[in-house]
């Protein structure tokens, strides 16, 4: 079988390459092109472009590129007519993606789409759109199984990815702070997140003399827009071992995306934050249609985790804020009772193999 898979970010790389490996397990000689980054390469992929020339955030930092997106999008449409896959699997990235199922439904090549765009965050009528260019989705949050029965589309839900990759992880015995008392800094994982964040976030620092914080970077990142905080007394600096500090921390200060939810499932209370550019926070506030931004919240649809956004995310509040989630703090406790409900809404898939069970088992049904 050929397998062409699309990730335009860091947590797609991840779950595509889980899925990568349960899709090898059941067909060992699966060719298997593929948009990610060295996750989704190792597990056995064919890299064709790596995320980091893609990971552009928030409306007019998109627009700013749209040149460069096109091209992107015109030689990944060569690229798959010249491979000829038996399916199309596209991870999440809506802007690109949806672009290249319309593409594919019109080459008749069978398109599944695992990890739903958040259609129903904003533009909600893009649900029909999808409904239209893709034959299979797999969604991974409870609640969008029910949102897409409302566009009279079945979709399978299959469990989140992120469960299979904690329940796979094993902490490190040589991790630097394992033995100490640590508050994660978790500032993101692309540019523009890491140089708005890391303002204030290192600032905060400096009002805890008495805590040890370390905070979680990432290699595909120029190692300078950690300087902020690299020379602080109390601040440690790691690479690629946000798992491990999550292991061991006893509480977070997380970017919105995929590590509020991580944070959560490792048992971590956390405050979320998350600033962008004025004009694509302008542009957001009027086509969001959802009451919070963090995972936990939309899953529990409550903010059992504090939200500083935009204007909110300030020095002052994020002392307040970060305090109340610290042992004896007075919002600790509820976080923690608010993550037992949010693990027992997810579910105990095994989510990498259910969908390539599933991904397989149509292709054979099809054949």
């Amino acid at each position: 079988m050929k397998f062409y898979i699309i990730a335009g970010e860091r947590s797609g790389d991840l779950h595509g390459s889980n899925l990568i490996k349960a899709l090898k397990q059941q067909q060992p000689n699966a060719e298997i092109r593929c948009w990610g980054g060295d996750a989704m390469e190792k597990a056995g992929g064919e890299l064709v472009t790596h995320y980091r020339e893609m990971a552009y955030m928030g409306f007019w930092e998109v627009f700013k590129h749209l040149g460069t997106i096109r091209k992107k999008i015109t030689y990944c449409k060569e690229d798959i007519l010249a491979f000829k896959p038996d399916a199309i699997i596209l991870i999440d990235y809506a802007g690109f993606n949806l672009r290249i199922a319309q593409f594919a439904k019109a080459h008749d090549i069978p398109v599944h789409y695992y990890i739903s765009p958040k259609v129903w965050a904003w533009n909600q009528k893009r649900a029909l759109k999808i409904k239209r260019n893709v034959d299979y989705m797999y969604v991974i949050l409870p609640f969008e199984k029910e949102f897409y029965k409302r566009f009279d589309f079945e979709v399978d839900y299959v469990g989140n990815p992120l469960l299979d990759a904690i329940r796979d992880f094993k902490p490190s015995e040589s991790f630097a702070f394992k033995a100490q008392d640590v508050i994660a800094v978790l500032p993101g994982s692309r540019q523009q997140e890491v140089e708005h964040m890391l303002d204030n976030l290192h600032k905060v620092t400096q009002k805890f003399p008495e805590e040890h914080f370390v905070v979680a970077g990432v290699k595909n990142l120029d190692k300078s827009l950690y300087t902020k905080v690299e020379n602080q007394k109390n601040v440690n600096l790691v690479f690629e071992e946000t798992y491990d500090l999550l292991s061991y921390a006893k509480a977070a200060l997380v970017t919105s995306g995929t590590a509020t939810l991580e944070t959560a499932l490792f048992n971590v209370p956390q405050v979320v934050v998350y600033k962008t550019g004025k004009i694509s926070y302008a542009i957001a506030k009027n086509v969001v249609k959802v009451k919070f931004i963090s995972l936990v919240n939309l899953i529990l649809q409550k903010e059992a985790v504090k939200e500083l956004i935009q204007e909110k995310f300030t020095l002052e509040n994020l002392v307040v804020e970060l305090k109340a989630i610290l042992p004896n703090g007075n919002k600790r406790d509820q976080v923690l009772k608010d993550y037992k409900v949010l693990k027992d809404l997810m579910g105990d898939e095994n989510t990498s193999q259910k969908t390539a069970d599933l991904i397989i088992s149509r292709i054979n049904h099809n054949l």
